[in-house]
């Protein structure tokens, strides 16, 4: 599967007196604010691996990574996909999927997770025509449906924002609407912290307000301009986010850029970054 191109709004993501204080009763006696090996989003690497798939898993691992979310599987069948994981060391908890896929193939989906090792399936994406307030609903009640059905197999389903998903509608806004009208223990939510900020939401807020919906965040920076850089480089607190995801119930951290430069060069910057902050 391949993302679309979109445009980051300007926003601004200030913490706040309210969340500032939440953080610090978080932070009282935490340890290390990493809650699991890092990880990474393989759309990072993805030319890379059009190219290479097993050459570009060995490089990711030999950065650091021992997790890796997956964004398709490249020409490979799901056995062989699994084989250059296990080759490389690296596992692969969870994996972004379409929705329409989610809607007319999810045995499919259920069976090729179960042969990755996969256990979340996030859908990533709404087309334009799903973005409003019934199309949310709709979302929302596929969404909870497919999450019945997928925990029979031991594995969640759940979703990933982007900036749109903030944006007023006539009832509140898509997001509202998606952690409203799911239960928690058959819908998870993935937090894309750049595109969070990017539509006005402070992530720290949401991890206070939506504690334990959480369950992984794509750490992806953003500078004071709007441009996504690698982690470190912008201005996203990953480690008040972190120790305050570590609070609530989070479990994997996914690092990410949508158009690197260098991808190599790039994940390894955000790996170095994040890891500092187990320190």
């Amino acid at each position: 599967m391949r993302r679309r191109a979109w445009i980051a709004r300007a926003a601004a993501g200030a913490i706040g007196v309210a969340g500032a204080r939440w953080l610090a009763a978080c932070a009282r006696g935490a340890g290390a604010a990493l809650p699991s090996p890092l990880g990474v989003q393989l759309y990072t690497v993805r030319a890379l691996l059009a190219e290479d798939i097993p050459g570009t898993l060995g490089k990711v691992a030999a950065i650091g990574y021992r997790e890796v979310e997956l964004a398709g599987l490249h020409g490979a069948t799901p056995t062989a996909f699994r084989a250059h994981l296990d080759d490389a060391g690296l596992v692969a908890p969870s994996s972004h999927v379409a929705l329409g896929e989610v809607r007319a193939d999810l045995d499919r989906l259920l069976e090729d997770a179960s042969t990755l090792g996969v256990r979340m399936l996030i859908v990533p994406w709404l087309d334009a025509e799903e973005r409003s307030a019934e199309g949310y609903r709709k979302v929302a009640d596929d969404l909870e449906a497919a999450g019945s059905r997928a925990s029979e197999a031991g594995i969640r389903v759940g979703y990933h924002n982007q900036a749109y998903d903030h944006d007023p509608l006539d009832s509140g806004t898509g997001w509202d609407l998606l952690l409203q009208r799911t239960e928690p223990s058959l819908v998870t939510m993935q937090m894309d912290a750049y595109w969070a900020v990017a539509g006005g939401i402070d992530p720290l807020a949401a991890l206070r307000d939506h504690a334990g919906r959480f369950t992984s965040i794509h750490a992806k920076d953003r500078s004071a301009d709007g441009a996504m850089v690698d982690v470190g480089d912008g201005t996203i607190d990953f480690a008040a986010i972190l120790v305050a995801g570590r609070a609530q119930g989070l479990e994997h951290v996914f690092a990410e850029h949508d158009e690197p430069r260098d991808p190599l060069a790039s994940i390894r910057s955000s790996y170095d970054h994040l890891a500092a902050l187990e320190s």
